[in-house]
């Protein structure tokens, strides 16, 4: 997980100063990083705070950026053995990141992924509480350039998984859709929609091969 954190600490340093530009106080800026940790529909949530939004908004929106997290839950529920409480733990820490790392890492137990999960909920938490504190004399993360760290980090864990030419062609189809789909759908319905295409796909065609 240490590599992601240099992805994670800039966008909650991020998020922490657009918060307190909005108006919100430092003990409401961390409690959003406590209670929803969700890094882009924290930055959407007081992004729409700002504009006066209303509640019922902010929660639809929130909500389509994350829906993604189903998908991840019904992936790493199928590999993880996890009992009713532990699902709901594990659902609550749920990130891209820990789900990534679980998934490439061969995650089979509770600790395992709990541990991922909360390797970066302190990080994400104490960036939030450094932000909140720093406020302006902190850089735009984007001109530091370590936006891209991200994207470099997920292609680095999906390539080990890459083993046959099915996981290859899912691939190349999830990446195409969620390109496609990017372009008229707007929070995370590109990313489910990708997900979903990809996993049907992926089920068809490895049926074809067991028959």
């Amino acid at each position: 997980m240490v590599p992601l954190w240099l992805g994670v600490i800039p966008f909650g340093l991020a998020y922490a100063v657009l918060a307190r530009d909005t108006g919100l106080s430092v003990v409401e800026t961390e409690a959003l990083s406590l209670l929803v940790f969700a890094g882009s529909a924290q930055v959407s949530a007081v992004g729409l705070l700002g504009r006066g939004a209303g509640g019922l908004e902010i929660v639809l929106t929130t909500f389509l950026l994350n829906v993604r997290h189903v998908l991840y839950g019904l992936s790493l529920g199928r590999v993880v053995p996890l009992s009713p409480r532990e699902r709901v733990v594990a659902a609550y820490f749920l990130t891209d990141e820990a789900y990534g790392v679980s998934l490439a890492r061969g995650a089979r137990t509770f600790p395992f992924v709990l541990g991922a999960e909360l390797s970066l909920f302190a990080v994400w938490n104490l960036a939030t509480v450094a932000g909140a504190f720093l406020g302006g004399v902190i850089p735009d993360p984007e001109r530091l350039g370590v936006d891209f760290v991200f994207p470099v980090a997920f292609l680095a864990l999906l390539v080990p998984l890459l083993r046959r030419r099915v996981d290859v062609l899912v691939a190349v189809v999830a990446g195409a859709v969620a390109w496609l789909l990017a372009q008229w759908l707007p929070g995370g319905l590109p990313v489910l929609g990708a997900g979903a295409s990809a996993a049907l796909l992926g089920a068809a065609l490895t049926r074809e091969r067991r028959a």
